[in-house]
Formats: C-alpha cells, sequence, structure tokens
C-alpha cells in the first residue's frame, strides 16, 4: 500500500499544476478504457484467432459444373436432395437430408456443448464473435460466391444482403449485447420496500432456427449469432433449396468456436425433407424457435411445435408499401432508393418494397422516372456475365404461373403493363430461372396483384388520393411486416408513422430499420415476435424474475400471527388482510394510517 501512495505522489507531485494534474488524470482513465476495450473486460483476452476453413471447389475460380438438362431437387432415383444454381443449372452436388435419429443426435449432441457454453463469460462470447467476423470480413469474396451459385443472386446483392447485415449483427452484439442481457434492476412496491428486484436473461438450452432460402448465410449466421452470445445451442435447418452452402457457412461458427476453445457442437446444422422437419420443430429437447418462410409452412410449424408447447418466433414476409408523399423533393433519388428495394435479390426479400403508394403530384414524375431504368435491366448471372447483370435469378420457376396469371389479371381489370411480366429465356443460361424486370402501373387496391405477395422483380404503382388514402392502401392487405414513406413534411410523415400497420417503419429510406438492429418482425399476417436488436437477443432467453431482501438479516418478510395458518381467528384474519391492502395501497395517508391500525389492533 505504501508503494502505491509513493508511486501516485510522484505521478502528482505536490509542486505540479492543476492543469497538468488534469491532463494526466485524463491520460490515465484513457489508456485504462483503451486496454479495456481491446484487451477485454475483467483483463479477458477478446482478440480474433485466425482460422481456416476449407474452401469449397465450386468457390475457386474457373469451375464450371455439369448444366441440368432439368434442373429440379429431387435427384433420380434416390432420396437425395439435388443441388443445383438457379442462375445457369449448374449441378452443385447432391446433400443427403437427414433421418429423425439424425435429428435426435444433433439435439443431444448440442445440449451436451451448452451445458459448459452456459458457464461462459461475455469476454468469451465476444471473443468468438470478433474471431467470425474478423474472417467474414477478409472471406467475403468466398462467401459472397457461395451465396451467388446456391441462390442466383448477383454479387451486389450477396454483398449487402449476405455480408453487411451480418457484420452490422455481429458488432451490435459485441458492442450492445452484454448490456441487453445483463441482470435489470425493476421497481418495487410500498409493501415491498425492503425487497430488491431484479429481471435476468438466462440460456433456454438448445434452440432451433428454421430458415428460408432467399438470404442463405445471413438467415444461419443471424441466429448462431443471437444464440451464442446468449448462452444456449443451436440447431439450424437451412431450406433444401439452399442445401449446399450450408455445410460451408455453418463451418465457419463452428471453426470460430474451436479456435477460441469451445466445443464446435454448439452450432449443428440439418437439412431434410418437409415430412422429416415436423419431427424437429416438435422435439422436447427444444427450447424455442425462430422461424422465418411462408404462412402455409408456418401453419404446419406452429401446430407441430405445440406438441411440446415450444414458443416460436415468426416472420412470414409481407406486402410492403412504399408511400411516396406530394412534397418529395428529390424524386430522382428515391427512384433510385425505390429500385433497390423493388429489384434487390429479384424481389425475393421478405421486407422488399411490393407496392409503390403514390400522391397525384408524384405519380406520373414516378412513371416517367421508373420506366426507362427498368426496361434497361439487366437479367443475369454476375459470376458468369460479370457487369453485364443488374437482376439475378430467381429461386425456382415455380411461381412463374403465378405471377403471369396476377398480372394478366390486374390487366384485364384496367391496370398497364408498360415493362416485363413475363418469364426471361435468358440466352445463354437457359437452364436459369429468370423473371423479367416489370412495372405495371394504375394498379388498383382490390385487385389480387395488390394484395398478394409477389416475392419478384415486379413493380407495382398504386395511385392515392391524400395521405390518409395512402394510409389506407397500405393497410389494406393481410400483411403488416415494413412500410417506407418519402416526404418533407414532418406533420404528414408522422401521420403515416402512426397509421400504417406495421412491425418496422423507415422515414425517407428503405428497411434501415434492419441495417441498425432494431427489432425485426411484424404483425398481422406477417408473423410475431422479434428478432435483432435488444428485444430479439432476450427473446431466445429465460425470462426469470428474481426478489432478494435488499437488507439480508435485518428486516424480511414475517407472516402476522393472524394470519399464520391454522387460522386461529377469522374475523381477525380477515382485518389484518384489509389493513395490510389499505396500508399499501390506500389513496391518501388517512387510509394507509387506517390499514396501518387494523394490522396492530387485530395482528
Amino acid at each position: 500500500m505504501e508503494t502505491f501512495k509513493a508511486s501516485f505522489r510522484n505521478l502528482f507531485p505536490p509542486n505540479q499544476t492543476p492543469w497538468l494534474k488534469l491532463s494526466l488524470a485524463f491520460a490515465i482513465i484513457g489508456v485504462t478504457y483503451l486496454i479495456s476495450r481491446y484487451t477485454g473486460h475483467g483483463g479477458e483476452d477478446e482478440s480474433a484467432v485466425p482460422f481456416t476453413v476449407p474452401i469449397p471447389d465450386h468457390c475457386k475460380s474457373g469451375w464450371k459444373g455439369e448444366i441440368l438438362e432439368k434442373p429440379n431437387l429431387r435427384a433420380s432415383g434416390s432420396s437425395a436432395i439435388q443441388c443445383y444454381s438457379p442462375a445457369n443449372g449448374r449441378l452443385l452436388g447432391n446433400v443427403n437430408p437427414v433421418t429423425v435419429d439424425g435429428i435426435n443426435r444433433a439435439v443431444a449432441r448440442a445440449g451436451e456443448a451448452q451445458v459448459e457454453w452456459a458457464k461462459t463469460t461475455w469476454s468469451q462470447r465476444r471473443k468468438v464473435l470478433k474471431t467470425m467476423l474478423k474472417y467474414i470480413l477478409k472471406n467475403q469474396d468466398t462467401i459472397v460466391t457461395a451465396a451467388c451459385l446456391d441462390s442466383g443472386k448477383t454479387k451486389i446483392d450477396a454483398g449487402f444482403g449476405e455480408i453487411l447485415v451480418t457484420v452490422e449483427k455481429l458488432k451490435w452484439t459485441i458492442q450492445h449485447g452484454e448490456k441487453a442481457l445483463r441482470p435489470e434492476r425493476r421497481p418495487t412496491s410500498f409493501l415491498m420496500i425492503y425487497k430488491y428486484n431484479e429481471v435476468r436473461w438466462e440460456p433456454l438450452g438448445v434452440v432451433a432456427a428454421c430458415v428460408s432460402w432467399n438470404y442463405p448465410f445471413h438467415n444461419i449466421m443471424g441466429p448462431i449469432i443471437s444464440t451464442l452470445f446468449a448462452g444456449s445451442a443451436l440447431v439450424i435447418k437451412a431450406s433444401e433449396r439452399t442445401a449446399w452452402s450450408l455445410s460451408y457457412f455453418s463451418s465457419i461458427a463452428r471453426a470460430a468456436l474451436s479456435a477460441c476453445g469451445h466445443s464446435p457442437h454448439l452450432v449443428q446444422h440439418v437439412v431434410c425433407w418437409p415430412q422429416t422437419a415436423n419431427h424437429l420443430t416438435s422435439h422436447p429437447g427444444i427450447s424455442h424457435i425462430t422461424f422465418i418462410g411462408s404462412r402455409p409452412v408456418a401453419h404446419a410449424v406452429c401446430t407441430s411445435a405445440a406438441k411440446a408447447l415450444i414458443p416460436v418466433c415468426v416472420e412470414l414476409g409481407g406486402k410492403d408499401p412504399s408511400i411516396i408523399l406530394d412534397d418529395v423533393k428529390n424524386l430522382a433519388k428515391v427512384a433510385s432508393i425505390l429500385m433497390r428495394g423493388i429489384f434487390q435479390s429479384a424481389g425475393q426479400n421478405c421486407i422488399g418494397i411490393e407496392r409503390i403508394i403514390a400522391l397525384p403530384a408524384t405519380y406520373k414524375k414516378l412513371i416517367h422516372i421508373l420506366e426507362p431504368r427498368i426496361r434497361n435491366l439487366r437479367v443475369g448471372s454476375t459470376l458468369e456475365d460479370g457487369d453485364d447483370a443488374d437482376v439475378g435469378a430467381m429461386i425456382s420457376p415455380e411461381s412463374f404461373d403465378r405471377l403471369e396469371y396476377l398480372i394478366a389479371d390486374a390487366v384485364s381489370q384496367g391496370a398497364k403493363l408498360l415493362v416485363g411480366g413475363k418469364r426471361y429465356a435468358h440466352p445463354r443460361h437457359t437452364q436459369g430461372h429468370y423473371f423479367t424486370p416489370t412495372l405495371i402501373i394504375d394498379v388498383r387496391p382490390t385487385m389480387l396483384i395488390a394484395q398478394e405477395e409477389l416475392f419478384a422483380p415486379i413493380c407495382v404503382l398504386v395511385r392515392a388520393s391524400s395521405v390518409q388514402d395512402a394510409i389506407a392502401i397500405a393497410n389494406s392487405t393481410s400483411f403488416a411486416l415494413g412500410a417506407n414513406v418519402f416526404g418533407t413534411s414532418q406533420r404528414h410523415l408522422d401521420a403515416v408513422v402512426h397509421g400504417v400497420k406495421a412491425g418496422v417503419v423507415s422515414v425517407n429510406d428503405f428497411a434501415v430499420t434492419y441495417a441498425v438492429q432494431l427489432p425485426f418482425g411484424g404483425v398481422k399476417g406477417s408473423g410475431y415476435g422479434r428478432f435483432a436488436g435488444e428485444e430479439g437477443l432476450r427473446g431466445i432467453c429465460n425470462i426469470k424474475s428474481v426478489t432478494r431482501d435488499r437488507f439480508p438479516g435485518l428486516i424480511g418478510t414475517s407472516i402476522p400471527r393472524a394470519l399464520d395458518y391454522p387460522i386461529r381467528n377469522g374475523r381477525k384474519a380477515w382485518e389484518v388482510c384489509r389493513g395490510v391492502i389499505e396500508l399499501g395501497y390506500g389513496e391518501n395517508l388517512d387510509e394507509r394510517v387506517g390499514g396501518l391500525w387494523k394490522i396492530i389492533k387485530n395482528g
């Protein structure tokens, strides 16, 4: 202690000027902060650990796979899933679907690994996430290539939709995850003034995520990031449509865990045909399910989960409107944002723009801007066509008949088809699945094309007569995931934000809530529950309420003699009961004093 005092006096001698002392103090605080920030809390090392993952041959330069004559998920004469690229029909390989026994083994391995993982510190969990982050940033090209091969999207779409949102989730969780899950103090009542109350968010054990094919990398990495930081283990089921990339993508998380000295079994991946999935979604070893997909499949998942009373977070896509007010100042800039919102991932985006609802002063101007831009969009594969592709492939041709019918139905009722409107036979990629970028205007809200989710590169333009009319049109579908509004008047913008039924709203932008990790999810037919952000992280935890004595040993709960079982005198017991209630909740001092007197008199 004396040595420390001497060192302190040497740092701050009496003859030192006050400003110099202040400067040194700030310097010490700054250095202490940096050490804590970059070496971890509590002195633990949080720095990323380098590791490698075998790169699929398909992602290496010059790979050319066999082009299937009739691309199909079902491998001939086998139960295997035949994986191929939707952009050109090239065979990626076969994946054997998991069996019921395989699901049981995956859940068991995850559960065994989670016991030790639940004991890890925040610093240890951050270290794993930092290790994953470093790998992803250094291997963007490979990850993007794998995503493009399996889903048919363009490299730009994969960069924004796969990489950017994943590293944002990693950064947010690293920086804010501990604060979100740290025990939180809660207020007490007058009667319980001697109690200390808190809420804890603790690991659930093994959770599952059943995710869609439209973002094959991000949709599996998102649940992995949140689950691991929350102290649980994960069984992730990807769509059979993107089964090929699942193994590579999940191996990134598993290798990061191993590199940091933890069990890779914390992350289990499975892929199966629909008839087997029911075993996972009703498995008693699963504590929570995150589901991303379509409404019909959600009904089956929730019915199955109900057998084991497993809670489900459901995200089902939407019919997202973008409302364009009359006072937009730079319509060309807004049009560029709309183009990205409509045609990103060929429109296969759960929060993509499905309807543009424009007021009279902007309606015709918007058509004039959008029509030539949509007409000039180039369809193809950026992996093979390079800069000659703006819009990638659709995951399959199964929706083409329905899309063409919806467009024809709208035209028959007065809508005008200005661009596209049908499937596209690509001259170079004859086995690819493409739909022509489409612009259809003068669509009325009651038309089927304005009511059903398209999930396609189709721009639907609807006219609104006023702000309130635009809000009514926006709310006229069974979906309510996201919405966007563009304008200048704060009063009108606030009216839309308040009036539109949606889980997320972006003002003068498109879907940016997802890029800042606000809670994500919808209402109505778009599902329930939230993932992302503080609410999403807490949603996959056991919420434990804890109450303890504020001054243990000095004051605690004591049952009044009149209320102690067995009751000796019912009348007096009731008077004490009344007294307790009046003391705690009386509306004025007289009532509270009267309640106290009842307790003293009868207790």
